[in-house]
């Protein structure tokens, strides 16, 4: 896969959005961390794996599938882009998308009703606060 194929899939899905998270570029769904490419190794952060089933994982595709000490405790694992294929990418990102939707959003979704994008929240201006004046 290559990294255009990787923002393909990752901004295919409602209501993402590339921007920074935690400094780094990344993807977001929902305004929340979605997935980012990591520059550092060429790998696909994906979340929502259980502790369990990463380790199976990586023990089943090292080629694959990794982690980093950084990780170890999250339920997550990287998977190498080069060795990534389409379908694999869009089931883990679809676990990561259902967990960052509102439930609400999700079924009404879910059940082909086509909803409006959620608005983005507004930041409040800094400084002189509104209000009645004399």
């Amino acid at each position: 896969m290559t990294p255009k194929q990787f923002h393909d899939v990752a901004g295919s899905f409602p209501e993402t959005e590339f921007g920074t998270s935690y400094g780094m570029p990344s993807w977001k769904a929902f305004g929340k961390f979605f997935t980012r490419l990591r520059a550092e190794d060429n790998s696909v952060v994906l979340g929502q794996v259980p502790l369990d089933e990463r380790d199976l994982l990586c023990e089943a595709d090292p080629a694959l599938f990794h982690f980093t000490a950084h990780y170890k405790d999250y339920p997550a694992v990287l998977a190498r882009l080069e060795k990534l294929d389409a379908k694999t990418l869009r089931g883990y990102l679809t676990r990561q998308w259902r967990h960052n939707a509102p439930k609400k959003w999700l079924k009404a979704w879910e059940a082909g009703e086509t909803l409006p994008s959620i608005p983005k929240k507004i930041a409040r201006p800094r400084g002189k606060r509104g209000g009645r004046t004399k």
